[in-house]
């Protein structure tokens, strides 16, 4: 792999199996046969590349309260309560008041259907895992915990789908819930949408925003040998196809930036950076802003999302999507063809390389538009199929939400002027899509990813306590 992507810890799931153990006595082969079903399922957990503590099978509301407090220890991301019978409802109620972790219920019955011919109520009993679900969901609400479950039959591979869009939710909230934002330069001038207040993602997700200065890139951008500029940009030539336009003065600076652009995460762990400097008349920080394309295109490639503009919270839409699997570039809108019923979208600037249809170009570039500057700048084409915008929207009263899109990149002629660049298909007119989607609160950037994952980004806006929305 030509580039190492950043390392991330295992998210920690907790498990926890149960049924009412007034039956084990009355039906001696019922037990036997739940904690069965109940290793099957931690086995499929185990196998989801995750940290997984399995806290066993609890029979009533003492072993519960003791479940829960392992389970609080354990620090989990996402606590799973497998009910394989009835229960009560008071064997789980402490596990989703104490352990602090956000709960999925399932319910998984042995197989498809019984066998009505041959079963008594023993063997009734494992199936009835779905009886509890409504008790749960109830005494949920009343209690102002938020209710999530799936239901359906042990090896049923559409069930398991449907719980690993849970999982990689789990990812995504651990991911924001110990994320490390460097926030470096200041507010493009005027952009009030993009304004974001430090103590909110904190607040919201756990994360931290580190601000930085551009003298922290400066130093560390002056240590760099010409060896490793060399490095850097053989590096490059294997990653990009280098237009004609490309300088060799304005390939080696760009090269220069990201190495230490690269120093500058590792000593700040960052796990994202959002950066702007307006300059002027070409001093350095005019120069270094200008320098960093390439260095934060490969910095996002990493799993690093980089971002001009200071739009802090579209590093974080983007820092979900790529966690959930699905890259995720800097995205804006850029025209409408009213003839095709496609939106083209893509910015200039960083890009994440996963999303390209081909090898990416570096394009030599004399100006930036709308910002100062000069040097290259990369450029492709998004690989057309399926794709899901997120955005980091922000209201009023200050919440946090994710704002989600689903379409279909499709071909069709593009400009060729050092963006990354779509024409995205959203099975309607374009310029009514834009008024819903401009509605919605997302603000002037989103994450374009690959794929339809709006129900993964679902599931994590539930994880993370906040609002989801759709267009």
């Amino acid at each position: 792999m030509i580039l190492t992507p950043k390392p991330r810890r295992k998210i920690r799931i907790g498990l926890v199996a149960g049924g009412l153990g007034t039956y084990w006595p009355q039906f001696p082969h019922l037990l036997p046969q739940l904690q069965e079903s109940a290793r099957y399922v931690s086995e499929r957990f185990q196998e989801m590349d995750a940290e997984v503590t399995d806290v066993g099978f609890i029979s009533d509301a003492q072993e519960g309260t003791a479940a829960a407090e392992q389970l609080r220890r354990a620090d989990c991301d996402l606590i799973v309560l497998f009910l394989t019978t009835y229960l009560t409802s008071s064997m789980v109620l402490p596990i989703a008041q104490r352990a602090g972790s956000p709960v999925l219920v399932i319910d998984l019955q042995p197989t498809e259907k019984m066998d009505h011919a041959s079963f008594d109520t023993g063997s009734w009993l494992a199936y009835c895992g779905q009886c509890p679900v409504p008790e749960v969901g109830n005494l949920f609400r009343r209690a102002g915990i938020p209710f999530r479950s799936v239901t359906g039959w042990l090896r049923q591979e559409s069930a398991w789908a449907r719980i690993s869009q849970w999982i990689t939710a789990a990812r995504v909230r651990a991911a924001l819930r110990e994320a490390r934002h460097g926030l470096m330069g200041h507010l493009y001038p005027g952009m009030l949408d993009v304004s974001t207040d430090l103590t909110l993602l904190p607040t919201t997700f756990g994360s931290h925003v580190e601000v930085l200065e551009f003298d922290d890139l400066r130093e560390r951008t002056l240590a760099v040998t010409d060896d490793e500029v060399a490095e850097r940009m053989d590096l490059a030539r294997k990653i990009f196809v280098l237009d004609d336009s490309v300088k060799e003065e304005d390939f080696a600076w760009g090269a220069r930036v990201s190495v230490g652009l690269d120093r500058l995460a590792d000593d700040f762990d960052l796990d994202s950076l959002a950066y702007y400097h307006r300059g002027l008349a070409g001093e350095q920080h005019e120069r270094l802003g200008a320098g960093m394309i390439l260095g934060a295109s490969l910095l996002t490639a990493r799993g690093i999302p980089a971002t001009g503009e200071y739009e802090l919270r579209t590093t974080v839409a983007q820092l979900a999507t790529q966690v959930a699997g699905a890259g995720g570039s800097f995205c804006e809108i850029q025209a409408l063809n009213f003839e095709d019923n496609v939106v083209e979208m893509g910015h200039d600037g960083p890009a994440h390389l996963a999303v390209s249809a081909k090898q990416p170009l570096l394009r030599g570039l004399g100006v930036y538009h709308g910002k100062r500057g000069w040097g290259v700048s990369v450029e492709f084409d998004v690989r057309p199929g399926p794709v899901t915008l997120l955005g980091l929207g922000q209201d009023r009263d200050g919440s946090l939400s994710f704002i989600a899109g689903e379409g279909t990149v499709v071909d069709g002629p593009l400009l060729a002027i050092g963006n990354t660049t779509s024409r995205v298909d959203f099975g309607r007119d374009p310029g009514e899509w834009v008024d819903d989607w401009s509605a919605s609160g997302v603000g002037h950037h989103w994450s374009l990813s690959l794929g339809h994952r709006a129900a993964d980004y679902r599931a994590a806006a539930s994880l993370l306590g906040i609002d989801f929305r759709q267009v």
